[in-house]
């Protein structure tokens, strides 16, 4: 990283392939540039960028320019820019809009891209801001609306006004395959809910929206052609085909594709309400509340079974037009094939030895339709087969090695392993998890079948009021791995800009900052919540299998607790950690130190407002044990500064403290602390 030092402050500038950084006054614009200063808050990161000397002022009567290709697709996203610029800025100007190549923003695009867009598609783009104006390069609409997203991302002010810093931006995506699922089949999530993650993912330049539409607790996608389908499987709560293919106009108005999935053979359950001649056992069926992996099954020996099916992809291929169509293929145990004679019989009969080649078998008949209805097939990695075409492409749950053993095979492949949201880790964790991990054996030929990666967010436990704050700003980290070079890993640079790009993706209309507030006050009975908001700074949930575990969740649990309220990886997390890398580097650094003794006054007098509004709170009351220990805690930091001062601690107390520490890692309320580790660093630090 290299910093640009103006007046005594380090802005941070990313070092990418060929970029530079100045930090010299504009040298036109009047009051708004003067003191123009290049930060760079990029995210993604471009691939190449060079920040020049000067800026462009942000004020008066913009013209746009168009010279050359022109539709309205492209109309929408200049003004979308446009209109966000004006809402960040303040500044309201007229909007005149020719094909004038000399105008204040030049969009100048070769053409319209794929008629349907493609995993192919051209994200290239060039953008180049000078004292003049601004031109931006593309060879298709989609590559464009990446430029723009990073023209948006750009602006900034002085303090008199706003300005565009001169730059040169040359960029394009590392992967084709930059995805967000979302799984609506636990909890159905509202369109409004899907628009607005839609907005966030263009925010970051994801392009692939997997939206998971069937599951056992609910088929969320209507059929007209087997109407009980979601009429009985979903509780009443799925898509139209009319609001399917808004959703669909909606992504590709912002360059994003969406590839629907419905899971089979397994996670079928919701499908068995209504068709319960589908199953591989005799019915009736209800819809499944608990989570976890069901023993039902599609009946895959029966030519019924794929006529059904057939009918279905076909149906399901006029409302989404993608090359792909994802059809799960995970977690099927064989349990009730296994106990049905008729189909035991079918595997004897072809020599099938065990379940796994029944599955097969099925994902080749399945593999078949869907190719007759123009798509390509994806599946989870429990479908990799060697008796598999290499048509398929691999989704990796199960971890890398799976995905490098598909590109050795020749499939292509997609890595969602580490970018499981519901895991609750910290934004460093997936943004330090690759695609292609760090000394791989793959060859150049076999890197190329592993098209990107998909963060998911599995919907157990979440609804669409948390559901934002469960996926971002942690998702912004992950887009940028997949989009900018591998080389870029500088975690604290990542943790900066971040900050600020979760502050645009809430300007967007997203509620995940927002979302703790409103919890805490419904949980609280009261707008004065200042305590409590120092209470869940230092907590995050604890991960999905452990509050499935304890709390023995199913599909009716209320999500109204604490653990429903506080976020993943809160920014105070990191900033602990370096401000304890920072006091343990140097133990007379007066900033750091100042700023954690604050932090530690506060949890403590946080503790008797929060234990005295738990008082009138049941449900806020769960995590009263975590106050107690916040407390300690505040105790245990004070101590520990005093003694990394140089006074040496008792005998007996380090061995203490650390005791504290391992026992707030026990199991409690559903949360748990996120400073645990910088404490410990503290107290191991001390002498005694």
């Amino acid at each position: 990283m290299k910093g640009c030092i103006v007046a005594g402050l380090v802005f941070a500038v990313m070092q990418t392939a060929n970029s530079n950084c100045s930090a010299a006054p504009a040298q036109t614009g009047g009051a708004s540039t003067a003191s123009a200063v290049f930060v760079n808050t990029l995210m993604p990161e471009p691939a190449h960028l060079n920040a020049g000397t000067g800026a462009f002022a942000w004020t008066g009567t913009l013209t746009v320019g168009i010279p050359h290709f022109r539709d309205q697709r492209l109309d929408d996203a200049v003004a979308r820019t446009l209109e966000r610029m004006e809402r960040k800025t303040g500044v309201m100007r007229q909007r005149v809009i020719g094909t004038d190549g000399s105008a204040g923003l030049v969009v100048d695009v070769d053409g319209a891209g794929d008629a349907v867009q493609s995993i192919d598609e051209d994200e290239t783009y060039a953008l180049t801001v000078t004292t003049s104006g601004v031109k931006l390069h593309a060879a298709t609409v989609v590559g464009a609306m990446r430029g723009l997203t990073t023209l948006e991302q750009l602006v900034q002010t002085s303090g008199g006004g706003f300005f565009l810093p001169a730059v040169e931006i040359q960029d394009s995506p590392r992967f084709r395959w930059r995805g967000l699922m979302i799984d609506v089949g636990r909890h159905f999530e509202p369109v409004d809910v899907i628009k607005r993650n839609l907005d966030a993912m263009a925010a970051v330049k994801l392009n692939v929206f997997h939206w998971h539409l069937t599951e056992d607790q609910g088929f969320r996608i209507e059929s007209k052609l087997y109407p009980k389908l979601a009429g009985e499987g979903s509780d009443g709560l799925y898509y139209t085909q009319e609001q399917a293919r808004e959703i669909v106009a909606y992504a590709r108005a912002r360059g994003i594709r969406v590839v629907p999935e419905f899971d089979m053979p397994g996670h079928t359950r919701s499908w068995f309400v209504g068709h319960p001649e589908l199953a591989s056992g005799p019915g009736p069926y209800t819809i499944r509340r608990q989570f976890g992996v069901d023993d039902f099954a599609m009946d895959p020996t029966r030519e019924e079974t794929y006529a059904f099916i057939d009918a279905f992809i076909g149906e399901m291929a006029g409302i989404f037009p993608d090359a792909y169509l994802h059809l799960g293929g995970d977690e099927t145990p064989g349990t009730q094939w296994k106990g049905n004679p008729r189909i035991v019989a079918f595997m004897r009969e072809h020599n099938m030895k065990n379940t796994e080649a029944l599955q097969t078998y099925f994902s080749q008949r399945v593999l078949e339709l869907v190719k007759k209805h123009g798509k390509h097939m994806v599946g989870w990695d429990e479908i990799l087969n060697p008796d598999l075409p290499t048509d398929a492409v691999i989704q990796s749950w199960r971890g890398a090695k799976s995905l490098v053993e598909a590109a050795k095979r020749g499939y292509q492949g997609i890595l969602s392993q580490p970018y499981y949201l519901d895991g609750m880790r910290s934004a460093e964790d997936h943004y330090l998890a690759d695609p292609i991990p760090a000394g791989s054996d793959l060859t150049d030929d076999q890197k190329r079948h592993v098209l990107g990666g998909e963060v998911c967010m599995w919907g157990e436990h979440l609804n669409a009021l948390s559901i934002d704050s469960r996926i971002w700003p942690r998702t912004a980290a992950v887009a940028e791995r997949f989009w900018s070079p591998e080389s870029l890993r500088d975690v604290d640079d990542m943790y900066r800009r971040l900050e600020v790009e979760s502050l645009r993706i809430e300007s967007l209309g997203l509620t995940h900052l927002t979302h703790e507030d409103a919890a805490l006050r419904e949980l609280a009975g009261t707008e004065e919540i200042d305590s409590l908001r120092v209470f869940a700074s230092v907590l995050q949930p604890v991960p999905f299998g452990e509050r499935y575990r304890y709390q023995h969740t199913d599909q009716l649990t209320p999500l109204d607790n604490v653990v429903d309220a506080v976020r993943p990886d809160p920014s105070s997390r990191h900033r602990m950690a370096v401000l304890v890398r920072e006091l343990l580097a140097s133990p007379s650094n007066h900033e750091a130190r100042v700023e954690l003794d604050r932090a530690f006054k506060s949890w403590a007098a946080a503790a008797p407002v929060v234990e005295t509004q738990m008082q009138g709170s049941p449900l806020l009351a769960i995590a009263r044990p975590r106050v107690q220990q916040m407390v300690q805690f505040a105790q245990v930091g004070e101590e520990a500064l005093k003694y990394l001062g140089g006074a040496k601690a008792p005998a007996g107390w380090k061995k203490a403290k650390l005791a504290q520490i391992e026992a707030a890692r026990q199991h409690q309320a559903l949360v748990r602390f996120t400073v645990l580790e910088p404490l410990e660093q503290m107290v191991k630090a001390v002498r005694e």
